[in-house]
Order: structure tokens, then sequence, then C-alpha cells
């Protein structure tokens, strides 16, 4: 058995969450926060049998993809003002961060 923990962007949770189902696999859905853009993301618990571990991992690749986002920066709090851009920069978000890890037991209760 594996528990895999996929932490992804929340505007693909919906959808990562129906394709799942809709393979059979169970997930727990839990809400969290990214530490670089201080953005909600979203964390999948999903415990499985290891030969359905490849297809767990293609679903999730296929449904969240990084794309390129506008963001506009914080301003420094008492930090030097002279490199702080004030205009809104572009960066890589979404995508998936994945973690496979072995487990013992896994009961349904």
């Amino acid at each position: 058995m594996k528990l895999i923990l996929a932490v992804i962007q929340d505007q693909d949770s919906n959808k990562l969450l129906k394709a799942l189902v809709d393979h059979n696999f169970r997930a727990t859905k839990l809400a969290s926060t990214g530490g670089f853009l201080k953005s909600g993301n979203t964390t999948f618990m999903i415990g499985t049998e290891d030969i359905r571990v490849d297809k767990a991992l293609q679903i999730i690749k296929e449904n969240c993809q990084s794309r390129d986002q506008l963001v506009a920066p914080i301003s420094p709090m008492g930090g030097n003002a002279d490199s702080y851009v004030p205009y809104p920069v572009e960066v890589e978000v979404g995508g998936a961060t994945v973690f496979v890890l072995p487990i013992e037991n896994f009961l349904q209760f």
C-alpha cells in the first residue's frame, strides 16, 4: 500500500477530485497554504494499492499543469524599498508537488 500526498493549486482541485473519483480513487482533501505566494493550496491524501500508483500519478499530472500568472508583489515592511518592484511580475504557478510514501496499514470504517 502507498499513501500519495499531492499539494496542488486551489484552482486545480475540483478538476483533480472529479478525475480521481472517475477512476475509483478515494481521496481526502485538505486546505493548505503555500509559502512563496502565500496563496491557497489543496493537499490530497490518497491511499492506494502499489499497482495503482502510476495511474494516480498520471491523473495528477494530467489535471495539475503549471502555468504563468501575473502577481502583484507585496511591499516590504521595514525592509529596503530600493529593491521593491511596484509592478506585477510573471511567475509560474500550478503543477503539483507529490510524495509517495509506503504505509503499513490502510483501513476504512
